[in-house]
């Protein structure tokens, strides 16, 4: 059985992984994946003001499958308007087409 989805993805700062969870889960979404992140962007340096190669995993990236666009831009928005002006970060959504092996999400 398939079920269609969007796909979330929120790239930050580690040190709003619990805060970012918590707007996710209020939101009404069951689950996220959550996974080590590095790499370079335009924010080279982090709100800390230390560059990010002293940790070189010092981000996460978020992945929120949603049972709707809406709820996907909704837990967007509020990421954005809480954090995105502070500290580094980038947020996306993806069409997923189908999720398969899903029990519910």
């Amino acid at each position: 059985m398939t079920q269609h989805a969007s796909k979330l993805v929120i790239v930050t700062e580690k040190v709003l992984l619990k805060k970012i969870a918590k707007i996710i889960d209020e939101a009404g979404a069951t689950g996220y994946t959550v996974v080590e992140a590095g790499g370079k962007g335009s924010r080279n340096v982090r709100s800390s003001g230390r560059p990010t190669v002293s940790d070189t995993y010092s981000n996460v990236k978020f992945e929120v499958l949603t049972p709707s666009r809406e709820m996907a831009v909704k837990i967007s928005d509020a990421v954005a308007a809480q954090f995105f002006d502070d500290y580094s970060g980038i947020a996306y959504l993806c069409d997923v087409m189908e999720v398969l092996h899903a029990h519910q999400f």
